[in-house]
């Protein structure tokens, strides 16, 4: 996997979850107004994440590529899915498959960074790597306001999607490049 995609494909990932999650909010408050709802929400995300980690890990090495792919596919899934929740039940369910993405985009990303830098000269890489990333987040935040502004939080959560699988297919196609 060329190096470059590893970095512009998570930039988009980040885009799209730095887009979505101060808003997100919003959407929860309308579904369950109270602060223990988004509590159990926010660890229903958190404590999937931890228990998938544990059971991706020993896979890790081999699929990790696909793993990053069917990360993207699946927040993808979780963001179309989203406008159309009317029942906090639906969001757990939905937070439980974004940890359940948020474990697997991690660590492959992770070790694809591994895998793709050389012991003695990660600095420069990661350093590169964190530099876009935070610049996507950054940026994703002004541009999720304009869109609640000017659309509705629906379409946030479309482009949220779109971006998602713009992701994946950035990850395939570099994947099916480095195996020619």
């Amino acid at each position: 996997m060329d190096v470059k995609w590893l970095i512009r494909s998570q930039s988009i990932v980040t885009l799209a979850a730095g887009m979505i999650y101060p808003y997100y909010l919003l959407f929860l408050k309308n579904l369950g107004n109270s602060y223990s709802k988004y509590g159990l929400a926010f660890a229903v995300f958190t404590i999937s994440s931890a228990a998938v980690s544990q059971w991706l890990a020993p896979r890790l090495d081999r699929h990790g590529i696909r793993i990053l792919i069917a990360s993207s596919l699946g927040m993808m899934a979780a963001m179309l899915i989203f406008p159309w929740v009317m029942s906090y039940t639906w969001v757990l369910i939905l937070q439980l498959l974004m940890g359940t993405c948020n474990a697997m985009q991690k660590m492959s990303e992770r070790l694809l960074i591994a895998d793709h830098s050389e012991r003695g000269s990660r600095g420069a890489f990661i350093g590169n790597y964190h530099f876009w990333t935070s610049v996507a987040s950054g940026f994703a935040v002004i541009i999720g306001g304009y869109f609640i502004d000017w659309l509705t939080i629906n379409a946030l959560f479309y482009t949220s999607a779109l971006l998602y699988g713009v992701s994946g297919w950035a990850v395939w196609r570099s994947a099916g490049r480095a195996r020619q």
